[in-house]
């Protein structure tokens, strides 16, 4: 009999406590033998996107599910990492077949919020037609494309939070302990990762990288700003200005620093 494989893709930037509750529950419900994480990759055509880079969240996926009620049946994979890019899940699912089809049948999980777009994946009508395909509810995102071609998972644990969540709750300083696992939670902070200081070192780096990209002026300028470093803002927003002419936020976020500083140094008894 084969091993059935429930594969369960995503970013994971970061993986959070529901994320493993999920997984936990297709194995209490025996809808699989084991759960793989397919952990997407850096997409190359959003290369201005501040995602946390791929190893790191393999390895805080790792840590959670080493965590998780199932340590032995819940694990992350880096398949994606070395498929062709950008990755498209019927490549994965067809890489996967064609090496692992004998020992293991596969089937699919998903959050509502993706399946509303479903009909974008490429080649969609044919993961319909080959995969099982379970859809856990989210908030806000009902499930009414092909609801008569996947089995809902109405009684799934509902997940209070998203992964953007977790983030602007460690970039806001707000405990985040629930979140996550403690072991996620440990390499967070040791990484700095989402906190204005740690976001602020890795648009340098990629700014190294990308030295024409005045949408990465324009997020490290936000964040210069959000730490009251007024001078290295506005530095910032010149340069993406200098860069596109047309960025229309860099001039808004400019004139917008400028109003704080001029009013700032107002004498208001003395105008």
């Amino acid at each position: 009999m084969k091993k059935r494989m429930l594969l369960y893709f995503g970013s994971f930037d970061p993986i959070h406590n529901g994320h493993i509750a999920l997984a936990e529950y297709a194995l209490d419900k025996n809808l699989a033998d084991e759960v793989a994480l397919i952990i997407s990759p850096q997409n190359p055509f959003k290369a201005d996107v501040l995602q946390t880079p791929e190893y790191s969240r393999y390895e805080m996926a790792e840590l959670a599910c080493k965590e998780s009620k199932y340590p032995e049946k819940i694990k992350p994979s880096v398949i994606e990492f070395v498929l062709e890019k950008p990755s498209y899940t019927i490549n994965t699912l067809d890489f996967l077949r064609e090496n692992n089809g004998n020992e293991m049948e596969f089937a699919i999980i998903t959050g509502s919020d993706i399946w509303a777009r479903f009909d974008e994946w490429k080649e969609y009508e044919r993961i319909l037609n080959e995969y099982k395909i379970y859809v856990y509810p989210r908030k806000g995102y009902a499930v009414e494309k092909f609801a008569d071609r996947v089995t809902i998972l109405d009684d799934a644990p509902f997940v209070e939070y998203s992964s953007t969540e977790v983030r602007e709750a460690v970039e806001r300083g707000m405990d985040f302990s629930k979140m996550v696992s403690p072991a996620v939670k440990d390499y967070i902070v040791k990484n700095q990762f989402w906190t204005p200081a740690g976001n602020i070192v890795r648009l340098t780096s990629m700014i190294e990288q990308q030295p024409e990209n005045d949408k990465l002026y324009v997020e490290r300028g936000k964040y210069y700003y959000r730490r009251n470093e007024w001078g290295k803002a506005i530095n910032d927003f010149n340069k993406a200005k200098a860069l596109n002419p047309n960025n229309e936020e860099a001039q808004q976020l400019h004139d917008m620093v400028y109003e704080i500083l001029s009013f700032r140094y107002k004498d208001i008894y003395n105008p």
